[in-house]
């Protein structure tokens, strides 16, 4: 059975990348525009794996995974944080709210496979 994945981003375009990656891995994948989709979206059903973007309207990243975090459905899904964000003091305010990792916008292919499946076996 195919791990599942959610890839949460404002921009089509790296939804489509993000989606068309995982599944070359051999994941299913999901997707939602920003954080309260992704709430909708996963309405209790089980992922593996959360893929975020930091910067999105109506709930951005950090909210979202807060919000996840005080759902006991996915206190210990892994969530990585796929933005263009690199500051530290994002990174640490991720970090402090749950995020798993992060990993910083323009992406490599192998690379999100490869994160994805460190913190997803």
């Amino acid at each position: 059975m195919s791990k599942r994945a959610l890839t949460v981003d404002d921009s089509k375009t790296m939804r489509d990348m993000v989606t068309f990656t995982l599944k070359g891995a051999g994941f299913e994948v999901i997707e939602a525009e920003d954080g309260k989709h992704a709430l909708t979206v996963l309405n209790g059903s089980k992922v593996d794996v959360i893929i975020t973007d930091l910067n999105m309207p109506n709930m951005n990243g950090i909210e979202l995974i807060r919000a996840l975090r005080a759902d006991a459905n996915y206190k210990s899904t892994p969530i990585l944080m796929l933005t263009t964000e690199a500051d530290d003091t994002k990174k640490q305010e991720g970090k402090s709210v749950g995020a798993t990792g992060w990993i910083v916008k323009p992406f490599n292919p192998e690379k999100l496979v490869q994160v994805v499946q460190k913190v997803c076996p």
